[in-house]
């Protein structure tokens, strides 16, 4: 039975040469992001939690930008599986171009509607002296981090080609030396180091406008430097030319995925607001359980990466469909078992990782026990995660949409929403209560996965 799940030893160095960059790189991102942010909550609650309100909200930029170069990379990697680089050079381009649009809405939206966009996280009971202070230093840090916002984009097109091209290393090395250069950043401009003035806020903000223009630097100079061997990056901005047939696939392909980005991550921040109903204390309980879970959730998080990138290369060299089941089904059985291991991680530094930070006992303590219930549903994320990238690999937008932003809006955010307005129900029962519904969505994921619908060649159409 375990020979289904179990793969042989090129299996796992498959699945390691791409896997382990990815974990790698997010693994120190996460790491300088954690340290980043014990830095800010160093200087105060007040501080870090308007800083943890704003970057909930540019959570929803950042993967507005996945989902679009998401879209065009489910090409990417299928026309380098099939040694097509004039298709990879039409791929890039459609990435930079899509990524510009969304900066450009992105930069409006946030410098008109900031203010009260942070504003809708500051309702639950608490003193209205640090609900003014959370929105003061959130917007502050706000401002100087739309700065960042083209670097992000344009590095995000670099970095996914780069990846989906089998060149998981670079993108690695790039992101190590900008988390590096975040966090001495970091140390010098929100304390004030080396004769700097002390910036509090803004200069978390500055330091990770920087770090990204650095690792914006460091992928695109490689790229061009190594045309050779990235041969698609010849002449890419000679023109932005997408033949119009190969434009509208990726669209009708990459705008589901987009949009299911957008909702996603929008019903993800909509949830964090009914949880902050229920306090000001939640906002930074919450900022400190996901600071932790996004570390350890690495694993599961390369794993599913590697999935959409292996599984997408087979479907593109043609091979057999029961072979890419079989592979795909090894790849998610990877995924889990290994974020058991980092949930049993999770649960053991829950008491101790709420510590480190300059708060009440009272953000502590729900800290804790907000960890301990993210820990116990990682598996099931684990799972959920894979299948995403399984579907998404096969060009299975409308499939993926349902799977995952429909999933959200017609179950997770309505009962969110029910419970925190019209139930006295306290955080921690609301929390598992939403957690828990990825029980639904592994059950909806195992059926999609066996209907076989993604195992698709999409460089033949």
């Amino acid at each position: 039975m375990l020979r289904k799940f179990i793969g042989d030893r090129a299996f796992y160095r498959r699945v390691i040469a791409v896997a382990l960059p990815i974990l790698i790189q997010n693994g120190i991102v996460n790491f300088v992001s954690l340290l980043d942010n014990i830095m800010v909550g160093q200087v105060g609650t007040m501080q870090m939690s308007g800083v943890a309100i704003v970057n909930q909200l540019l959570f929803v930029f950042n993967l507005c930008v996945f989902g679009a170069t998401s879209g065009a990379g489910i090409f990417t990697a299928q026309f380098f599986g099939k040694q097509n680089m004039e298709g990879v050079r039409h791929t890039f381009r459609f990435k930079v171009l899509s990524g510009a649009v969304i900066t450009l809405v992105g930069l409006g939206i946030f410098a008109l509607m900031g203010k009260s966009l942070i504003q809708l996280y500051l309702q639950g009971e608490g003193d209205p002296a640090d609900a003014a202070s959370m929105m003061a230093y959130g917007w502050q840090y706000m401002l100087v981090m739309l700065w960042g916002l083209p670097a992000f984009a344009l590095q995000n097109a670099y970095s996914s080609t780069l990846r989906e091209s089998s060149q998981t290393v670079v993108p690695m090395v790039s992101s190590i030396v900008s988390v590096m250069v975040n966090l001495v950043l970091n140390w010098v401009l929100i304390f004030g180091n080396l004769g700097f003035a002390p910036m509090g806020v803004r200069g978390a903000a500055l330091a990770t406008v920087i770090a990204r223009y650095v690792d914006l630097a460091i992928v695109a100079i490689w790229t061009h430097r190594h045309s050779q061997q990235m041969p698609y990056i010849q002449g890419v901005y000679r023109s932005m030319h997408i033949p119009a047939v190969l434009f509208w696939n990726i669209v009708r392909k990459g705008i589901p995925l987009l949009i299911n980005e957008a909702l996603w991550s929008s019903g993800v921040v909509i949830m964090n607001q009914c949880y902050s109903t229920r306090g000001l204390d939640v906002v930074p309980a919450l900022n400190i359980s996901s600071t932790i879970f996004n570390l350890t959730s690495v694993a599961f998080i390369a794993v599913g990466s590697s999935v959409g990138i292996i599984v997408g290369q087979m479907l593109g060299a043609g091979e057999p469909a029961e072979r890419v089941r079989e592979e795909d089904r090894k790849l998610i059985f990877t995924s889990v078992a290994s974020c058991l291991v980092f949930a049993a991680l999770t649960v053991a530094v829950s008491g101790i990782f709420p510590m480190i930070y300059n708060t009440s006992d009272t953000v502590r303590t729900l800290a804790t026990q907000l960890i301990c219930i993210s820990a116990l549903f990682m598996p099931f994320n684990a799972y959920t995660h894979a299948t995403y990238f399984t579907l998404r690999s096969g060009g299975q937008a409308m499939v993926t949409f349902l799977f995952d932003s429909c999933f959200v809006w017609t179950l997770c955010v309505p009962l969110a929403l029910v419970l925190s307005r019209f139930t006295a129900i306290t955080i921690l029962p609301l929390y598992f209560i939403c957690q828990g519904m990825d029980l639904i969505k592994c059950g909806l994921g195992a059926y999609m996965l066996k209907q076989g619908k993604w195992i698709q060649n999409l460089t033949e159409k």
